[in-house]
C-alpha cells in the first residue's frame, strides 16, 4: 500500500554552519565511554568541540521526535509498526514485464525484477524513510544526553526520554522489534527483507551510550520504568538478532556488514545487562571475521573490492573502531593492538588509508578515525595531528575531538589541561526555544533526514 505524498526530486547537500562553524555529519558509528563523559575532567582544549556538541544537540531535537509510523508506504505486514527499508542499489528493470501503459511505482515495485548496482543509490529508496529518521534519532539521543552533563541542563535528558520513549516504548508509535523488512528486495520474488538492513540498526551502539550516561548517574528523566520498558524492547531485538535467519547471515558476513553486527550486538548486550554475553561477542568478533579484514600493510581487502573502496576503508574502520572501544568498556583491553591472521592491525589499517587518495569520495569521512588512533596509541610525532591540521583546520571543534583524548590540537585551540570539568558551553535553547540559527537549520535537517543514510550500506 502507498499512500501519496509529495517528494523531492532531488537530494542536496547544503554547507552548514553551526555554533562555532563546523557543519553537521552523522559519524559512521562510535562507543562514546560514559565513564569519560561523567567524569567531567575535559581538557580545556575541548571548549570549542563542547559547544559543538550542545548546538548539534539543539538543532536535532528540533527535529524530532520520530517515530516508524511517519512513512508512507506499509510495509508487506500491513503494520505501520513494523520497520520498514528497501536495498538501497537495487534497480528495477521493467523491459520484459509487457506492460503497455505507463507502470505506477506501486506496480514497478511488485512487478519488475529489481537488480543490484553497487554503490549506486536508487532515489526512491528514501520514499520510505525508517533509515533516516532512526540515524537522525540515535544521533540526537547521544548528543542530548551529553549535552546534559556539559550544560547541567535537564531539558537535554528530557530529550533524550521522549525521543526514546516515542521511537521504542509508546504502543502508539513504538517500532516492532524486528528487522523483518530492512533493506527489503522488491520485484515479483521479493516485498522480504535481507540480512544487510541489519545494518540499518547499527545506531543502537549511539544510544546505548546515551543511556548509560542517564542511567550511571541517576537521571531524573530517565526513569526505572522506561528503563524497564527499554531493556524489555532491547532483549527481544537481541532474541531476534540471534534467531532470525537475517540476523544469522549478517553475523556471517566477513566485511563490514559482520563488523557492524558486532558493534550493535554487543552494545544491546551492555544495555541489558548481559555483561558475560557482550564480552563472548566481541571476543568472537576479534577472534574471528575480524582476523581475514586488515593485511600486513593495512589494507582491507574485502572493502577494496567495493564501487566506493574508500568510503568502505573508512566505514569497516570505524566498526573495528567501535568495537575496540565496546571491548575496552567491557574490560578487554587486547584489542588495538589483535593481529589479524595476515599481520595488519587497526592502527595499520588507518595508516593505510591515510595514504589512499579519496578520488570524489568523502575526504572527512576518515578524520574520526585518525582522532580516534592517534588517542589511543598515541601520537608522538605528531603525524595524525597534523594531517587533520592540514586537511580541516577546525577539527578541534568537531564532537570527536571531545572523546578522543589526549590528543593535541595542532595549537588551534587552548591545550591547558583541567580536572575542575568542562568550561559550559552555551545552551542557546535551553531545550525549549529554538535560536535564530538553530531556527534556520529546520528545513535543512528535514533534507538531511532523508539523505542522511546514504552512505550506510
Amino acid at each position: 500500500m502507498y499512500r501519496p505524498t509529495t517528494l523531492l526530486a532531488v537530494f542536496v547537500v547544503i554547507p552548514v554552519v553551526v555554533g562555532v562553524g563546523v557543519g553537521f555529519v552523522s559519524y559512521d558509528n562510535d562507543f562514546v565511554d560514559p565513564t569519560y563523559i561523567l567524569s567531567k575532567e575535559f581538557n580545556t582544549s575541548t571548549a570549542a568541540s563542547q559547544q559543538t556538541v550542545v548546538d548539534w544537540a539543539d538543532q536535532l531535537a528540533a527535529q524530532g521526535p520520530w517515530s516508524v509510523m511517519n512513512k508512507t508506504v506499509v510495509p508487506p505486514s500491513g503494520d505501520l509498526h513494523d520497520y520498514m527499508s528497501w536495498a538501497p542499489y537495487s534497480w528495477p528493470n521493467c523491459t520484459g514485464v509487457g506492460n503497455t501503459t505507463a507502470l505506477t511505482p506501486e506496480q514497478i515495485w511488485v512487478t519488475c525484477p529489481y537488480y543490484t548496482r553497487d554503490g549506486l543509490f536508487n532515489p526512491d529508496g528514501r520514499l520510505v524513510n525508517d533509515t533516516g529518521h532512526f540515524q537522525a534519532m540515535s544521533d540526537a539521543i547521544l548528543y542530548n544526553a551529553i549535552s546534559w552533563v556539559i550544560t547541567g541542563s535537564n531539558a537535554y535528558s528530557t530529550n533524550v526520554a521522549n525521543f526514546v520513549n516515542t521511537w521504542f516504548i509508546d504502543p502508539s508509535t513504538a517500532m516492532n522489534p524486528n528487522l523483518n523488512y530492512a533493506q527489503m528486495a522488491r520485484g515479483p520474488n521479493g516485498q522480504v527483507g535481507t540480512h544487510t538492513g541489519v545494518l540499518d540498526l547499527k545506531g543502537m551502539t549511539k544510544i546505548t551510550s546515551a543511556i548509560l550516561i542517564l542511567r550511571l548517574n541517576n537521571n531524573t528523566d530517565w526513569t526505572s520504568e522506561l528503563d524497564t520498558k527499554m531493556t524489555n524492547w532491547t532483549t527481544l531485538y537481541i532474541n531476534w538478532l540471534q534467531t532470525n535467519p537475517l540476523g544469522h547471515e549478517e553475523q556471517a558476513s566477513t566485511n563490514n556488514h559482520g563488523s557492524y553486527f558486532y558493534n550493535q550486538l554487543t552494545a544491546n548486550q551492555i544495555l541489558v545487562g548481559n555483561i558475560t554475553g557482550a564480552q563472548n561477542s566481541i571476543n568472537m568478533y576479534f577472534n574471528g571475521i575480524y582476523m581475514n579484514q586488515i593485511n600486513a600493510n593495512g589494507e582491507q581487502p574485502l572493502e577494496a573490492v567495493r564501487t566506493r573502496p574508500y568510503h568502505y576503508r573508512c566505514y569497516n574502520l570505524a566498526a573495528m573502531i567501535t568495537n575496540a572501544r565496546l571491548g575496552d568498556y567491557l574490560g578487554l583491553h587486547s584489542f588495538w593492538n589483535k593481529t589479524t591472521t595476515k599481520g595488519g592491525t587497526i592502527k595499520t589499517a588507518l595508516d593505510f588509508t591515510m595514504t589512499v587518495q579519496p578520488g570524489d569520495e568523502l575526504a572527512s569521512e576518515l578524520y574520526p578515525n585518525i582522532a580516534a588512533v592517534g588517542a589511543t596509541y598515541s601520537d608522538p610525532n605528531g603525524t595524525y595531528a597534523a594531517f587533520l591540521a592540514n586537511a580541516d583546520n577546525t577539527y578541534p571543534a568537531q564532537p570527536y575531538f571531545f572523546w578522543d583524548q589526549p590528543f593535541s590540537d595542532s595549537n588551534l585551540a587552548a591545550a591547558t589541561p583541567t580536572s575542575s570539568g568542562p568550561s559550559t558551553p552555551t545552551s542557546k535553547t535551553g531545550g525549549a526555544q529554538m535560536s535564530s540559527r538553530t531556527s534556520s537549520m529546520t528545513a535543512f535537517l528535514t533534507m538531511l533526514s532523508l539523505a542522511v543514510a546514504l552512505l550506510t550500506s
